[in-house]
């Protein structure tokens, strides 16, 4: 039986995204997989777990591939308030969407917290997993996206992500070219009901938002702190700088 939260609940289980090959970030991913690379004197994985501490999430699913040993052993009974579990993904990457998909039975029924393991975001005047959690509405949303205005977007050189509604609910950038005013910080709750008649093999989540946003349950909560998109090696040092004037 699929079990809603309350409102303001916190999920209990997180999904870590850390399975990619960290192609952009080389070459100091030559040896370590990304979410080991250190930005201001710790794993970028390290901070999300940080994160999941303080907001009292109970257990997390880490996918892994690439130096998947390494990366297994760093979070591997390192966080003693956080179950961790690990989702195989050696013989093959899935990609986001499909990484759900092999974590599925992993996930449970209520909705998970999603946070991919390559950003780093600072807390605004309220914690972020919870201030998404105060606005899931298991009623009416499939998935609730954190994301950020793109002037905030530190190292995003993307064109944006979404478009937000004054009801909370997103689109996507309108046209290819265009930009849209939203980049998604990689951190959202998503129900495990929209993990359904998947594509075989990898593919990326875009899949499952598609959907939502069509049914009118996909919306966006506005990160109220700092956020980085630290994929890149040039992008450590400007993160430390910001991050060192407070």
């Amino acid at each position: 039986m699929i079990r809603p939260i309350p409102r303001g609940t916190v999920p209990e289980t997180a999904m870590v995204m850390a399975a990619g090959l960290g192609k952009r970030m080389r070459p100091l991913t030559a040896t370590r997989p990304k979410p080991l690379v250190e930005v201001a004197g710790k794993a970028l994985i390290d901070h999300v777990f940080d994160r999941l501490q303080r907001a009292g999430i109970a257990r997390a699913v880490v996918n892994v591939h690439y130096l998947a040993d390494t990366l297994q052993a760093h979070v591997t009974d390192r966080y003693p308030d956080i179950e961790v579990v690990i989702s195989d993904e050696r013989r093959r990457l899935m990609e986001t969407g499909g990484g759900l998909v092999q974590a599925r039975t992993l996930l449970g029924d209520a909705p998970v917290l999603v946070v991919n393991s390559d950003n780093l975001w600072i807390d605004g005047p309220v914690d972020a997993i919870r201030l998404l959690a105060s606005r899931w509405d298991d009623a009416t949303m499939d998935a609730l996206l954190l994301m950020v205005p793109l002037a905030r977007a530190h190292n995003h050189g993307g064109p944006g992500d979404f478009h937000l509604a004054a009801d909370g609910r997103i689109t996507g950038r309108r046209k290819p070219g265009r930009v849209a005013p939203f980049a998604f910080t990689g951190i959202q709750i998503l129900h495990p009901r929209v993990i359904a008649d998947w594509p075989e093999g990898p593919f990326s989540t875009n899949l499952f938002w598609d959907r939502a946003i069509a049914a009118g349950r996909a919306f966006g909560q506005v990160h109220q702190g700092l956020w980085f998109d630290v994929g890149t090696p040039a992008a450590i040092p400007r993160t430390e700088a910001i991050l060192a004037g407070g």
